[in-house]
């Protein structure tokens, strides 16, 4: 009887470790198929023309985030998967929309001899749609758009991406992205009066621990790499 009772107790710690490793999988794949939505999504707010001037980088970041999504499918159940693939395809048919209506213009603009057509981007609002979303935050630094809901995501998204590009910011992009990130905090701080949950709250702020160290240390390498080339 004895036995018996270890052997149940043992397959039941094994059956929630398993159903711990799943419940965390669909998280994750939940996670990333929502930021490919709200990415997606955000392109409705961007002008014709600015999607246009800043297509390049819109597909690059499009392509980064359908890769992450569909990574996270991998290991759900079929039925999980298919209703998440189902997701996955909505937004890659609502991005394919935007990518007819610009590759069909640009290929009608018309050239004149070896000229090639040029854009005059700001480089500000590439950071800030790089950073946040294309077409999200403007030189108003405002983040009205940003909830209880969301703000989780907003924090996410804006860490990875600051990770996966830190080696290629300048100084005055580290200055520009401080003014960004202080902006957001002020969000935060209205949000929080309008029903943040505590589990989100404390997430965010393990983002802002890892985050703190950062900035510094990232300007001042930049710094450094801008005082090498100079020398050369």
């Amino acid at each position: 009887m004895k036995k018996s009772v270890l052997k149940f107790g043992l397959f039941s710690m094994i059956l929630l470790g398993m159903v711990s490793c799943k419940n965390k999988e669909k998280e994750l794949a939940d996670k990333r198929i929502s930021e490919l939505e709200s990415y997606v999504d955000s392109l409705k707010t961007v002008s014709a023309e600015d999607r246009e001037a800043n297509w390049d980088m819109i597909s690059e970041d499009f392509e980064i985030k359908k890769t992450n999504a569909n990574d996270a499918l991998s290991n759900l159940d079929e039925d999980v998967k298919s209703t998440s693939q189902a997701k996955i395809d909505a937004s890659n048919a609502k991005y394919d929309e935007y990518k007819v209506i610009v590759l069909t213009k640009s290929e009608a603009e018309p050239t004149s001899g070896e000229v090639a057509k040029t854009v005059n981007a700001n480089p500000s609002q590439l950071l800030r749609d790089r950073l946040f979303g294309a077409g999200k935050i403007g030189s108003d630094m405002s983040f009205a758009w940003v909830n209880k809901d969301n703000i989780l995501l907003v924090y996410s998204n804006f860490y990875d991406s600051y990770k996966k590009n830190k080696g290629d910011f300048t100084r005055e992009d580290y200055d520009e992205i401080k003014l960004m990130y202080e902006a957001l905090d002020a969000r935060k701080n209205t949000v929080e009066k309008e029903g943040l949950s505590s589990e989100d709250n404390g997430k965010i702020a393990s983002i802002k621990f890892k985050l703190a160290p950062m900035f510094k240390t990232n300007r001042m390498g930049a710094k450094s790499r801008e005082n090498s080339e100079a020398k050369e």
